[in-house]
């Protein structure tokens, strides 16, 4: 069998093993090495298997996803975080649908601080959904606010997504971080925006609250929150004024989320312990399907598929609309079905050269990629943000009034969309200035 056939041929099969719920990083390396052993022999394959582990894990640029990670934990789990929608609360409750609006914006901060999408949903459907339903929010839309929100955790920094993004791309990540800033600020404030003017039209969604705040009470509430703030300041301050590198701009993360715990008094022997351990249990599982990557990107070299393809790109003369159209179906349908970081690390490998060929800038395919990425996360019928906010209310809101509210959001991303691709300055211009 040809090697170019071996490589194509590999592409299915591992497709059907993730459908087996086989875990991707498995799934990723069984079938590159069985394809290497198949084109350059066992004793290849074993060596590959005995190099590439410890070159991925020792790179410089990776060690920011436990850092980034650790600065998270610690943010959530010291407290940092937790005052975030209750400021929001007090400050936006006037406005039509004032508790969305708050979650939508709060959920935007802790985003930043955790770099996690199925985090951020998780930790505010527990805070804000049962007081949306207190104050009788429609189910649909008290729920599938938590879900679309959440969804900032990938663009808005720091962003495991667009770290792994750099790396396998090749391309800068403190401007890739840089980048995802106005995107995940324009996508809040769509959400917003689209929000408001529902409530607006239909106050049955959002009743009034009646009991309004004191500024007293406002002011008070921005004494709690002082931290966050800071916390991101300093790392994308550090990053953008070239003071720091991304990695060095996490350890500076992490290290402030230590110092800024201690002074608060809400730092302790058992947080460290339990922030640690989510940080190495979530960098390990990360690793893993990186590691599971990177041998799939060896296997296709190995088998000529990236070159026949990028060949295959230029002399098709690939119009960079209709590839980035093309790109868009791929993720929103393999998005219903597979993990955001799975699906990404198993498509650029087979991607990448036809960004390149059409002449691309990849920093913003990047933040094209993480977005509809992304967006599969909500698409039915296996949105996975869905799934989560559900494992959140349990019995009390069903699955399907979540995917019905999910519908809005889904169309707030076509005009989101529209104007990342049809502007590009929007991503690219924090970065030109850099």
């Amino acid at each position: 069998m040809h090697a170019l056939q071996i490589g194509f041929y590999s592409i299915p099969l591992l497709l059907m093993l993730i459908a087996l719920r086989v875990p991707v990083g498995v799934a990723l390396g069984s079938v590159s090495l069985g394809g290497i052993a198949l084109l350059k022999g066992g004793a290849a394959a074993y060596g590959m298997a005995t190099l590439v582990p410890y070159e991925f894990a020792a790179k410089w640029e990776l060690s920011a996803i436990p850092m980034f990670l650790l600065m998270g934990a610690l943010s959530f789990h010291t407290g940092l975080t937790s005052s975030l929608f209750e400021c929001a609360r007090l400050w936006l409750s006037r406005i039509p649908g004032g508790l969305a609006v708050a979650t939508n914006f709060a959920s935007a901060g802790f985003a930043a601080a955790s770099g996690s999408s199925l985090a951020t949903s998780a930790a505010m459907g527990r805070l804000a959904i049962p007081e949306m339903l207190k104050f009788r929010y429609d189910p649909a839309l008290a729920t599938s606010v938590v879900a679309a929100a959440g969804t900032l955790g990938a663009l808005i920094p720091p962003s495991i997504m667009l770290v792994l993004y750099g790396m396998f791309a090749e391309q800068p990540i403190g401007k890739l971080l840089v980048a995802g800033v106005l995107p995940g600020l324009l996508t809040a404030a769509v959400y917003a925006l689209m929000i408001i003017m529902r409530c607006k039209l239909n106050p049955n969604l959002a009743p009034p609250i009646e009991d309004q705040a004191s500024w007293t009470e406002r002011l008070n509430a921005l004494k709690d929150v002082w931290a966050l703030p800071l916390l991101i300041l300093a790392v994308m301050g550090s990053i953008y004024s070239g003071l720091a590198t991304a990695t060095e701009g996490a350890a500076i993360g992490a290290v402030m989320a230590f110092i800024i715990a201690a002074s608060r008094g809400t730092l302790s022997v058992a947080t460290v312990k339990i922030s640690v351990a989510e940080s190495l249990k979530s960098t390990s599982s990360i690793f893993f399907i990186g590691i599971g990557a990177i041998f799939f990107t060896r296997f296709l070299a190995l088998s000529g598929v990236p070159q026949f393809m990028s060949d295959l790109a230029t002399d098709l003369a690939v119009d960079p609309l209709l590839l980035m159209l093309a790109t868009s179906v791929l993720y929103l349908v393999m998005g219903m079905f597979l993990d955001p970081l799975g699906l990404m690390l198993l498509t650029l490998p087979v991607l990448l050269p036809f960004f390149e060929a059409a002449g691309l800038d990849l920093i913003w395919v990047g933040i094209i990629v993480v977005k509809y990425i992304e967006i599969g996360l909500l698409t039915p019928p296996v949105g996975l943000q869905a799934f989560v906010v559900k494992g959140v209310v349990g019995d009390s809101v069903a699955l399907g009034t979540i995917f019905k509210g999910i519908l809005w959001f889904l169309g707030a991303e076509l005009i989101i969309m529209a104007l990342l691709l049809g502007f590009p300055s929007i991503s690219l211009w924090l970065p030109g200035l850099m």
